[in-house]
């Protein structure tokens, strides 16, 4: 998109809250839906952020079924109510959860810091009408690969929603510090420190680090569980974070350098004889008025 279209969409746009009222959504439905693609935003050159375009809420306005449509669209639904819309056991549907064959698109903790994971209700239906499906849904053992896995402890939950987030900020980086920033999001600091040695490109690099989507308060529990769901864990996660996150560093490189600190020079003393008592000159009071009278 050249310069001149986004300063003309620019001028015929509005805040995200302004948006989600004319779409007839609330906030964090909107933000989901900015999230999914389901809305497109242009960058805020005024003051940073995102901001959406008016032709952009005319489309969206223009759809089929709209407000209700675009509402299903973001509709999101915990384990039970998931459960229940799959037509299965709330068992279940957490060991197919597990096993990623579904993904979560947020979390939150409750009031006893456990995970509660939400999933997209329409993506949860489309499961059910797929033929190769049923048998998951229907049959009264998983089968066998699956039942191996789930002894073994697997949980892709976590992992799949990294990747489906990373998406997301990916989307919405805009050179290649912030794709950088946003790859080391999900890398923990030790690394980091291994990738970018030099503290202060480290530094540089950390500004465009994106935060998690959800905080707790700074050294507790609940943000220490946090940290431990944005942070890859698993060798092949982290191995393809490391290879990406090192390329793309090298395109950031080459189009702006780290800023480091400049090197202050100090003044070269001249060669001079050093001076006698008598011809060194007089300082403060005296040495004024010495000049004075002299």
């Amino acid at each position: 998109m050249s310069g001149s279209t986004i300063t003309q969409l620019q001028r015929h746009s509005c805040t995200p809250s302004r948006a989600a009222r004319e779409l007839g959504l609330k906030r964090s439905e909107f933000d989901l839906a900015v999230h999914l693609g389901q809305i497109r935003t242009i960058p805020d050159e005024g003051g940073g952020g995102r901001r959406v375009a008016s032709v952009e809420i005319d489309r969206l306005r223009a759809t089929d079924g709209f407000p209700d449509s675009l509402r299903q669209r973001v509709r999101l639904v915990g384990t039970t109510e998931g459960a229940k819309a799959m037509k299965v056991p709330v068992g279940r549907f957490t060991r197919l959860a597990r096993l990623g064959l579904y993904s979560p698109v947020r979390f939150y903790l409750n009031r006893y810091r456990a995970v509660v994971w939400l999933y997209l209700a329409e993506e949860l239906e489309q499961f059910t009408t797929v033929e190769k499906n049923t048998p998951l849904l229907t049959a009264r053992r998983m089968p066998e690969g699956l039942r191996d896995m789930l002894d073994e402890g697997v949980d892709l939950r976590a992992r799949n929603w990294r990747q489906r987030h990373r998406g997301f900020l990916l989307r919405l980086a805009e050179d290649p510090w912030e794709s950088a920033g946003v790859l080391a999001a999900f890398l923990g600091s030790v690394q980091i420190a291994e990738i970018v040695p030099d503290p202060y490109e480290r530094s540089h690099l950390l500004r465009f680090q994106p935060g998690p989507p959800t905080h707790g308060t700074q050294g507790t529990p609940a943000a220490h569980l946090i940290e431990k769901i944005m942070t890859a864990d698993h060798p092949d996660e982290i191995e393809w974070l490391r290879t990406e996150l090192t390329r793309v560093l090298e395109d950031a490189r080459s189009l702006r350098p780290a800023p480091r600190p400049t090197a202050r020079r100090t003044p070269s003393a001249r060669p001079q004889d050093t001076p006698t008592p008598q011809e060194e000159p007089a300082r403060g009071l005296l040495g004024w008025l010495r000049r004075r009278s002299a």
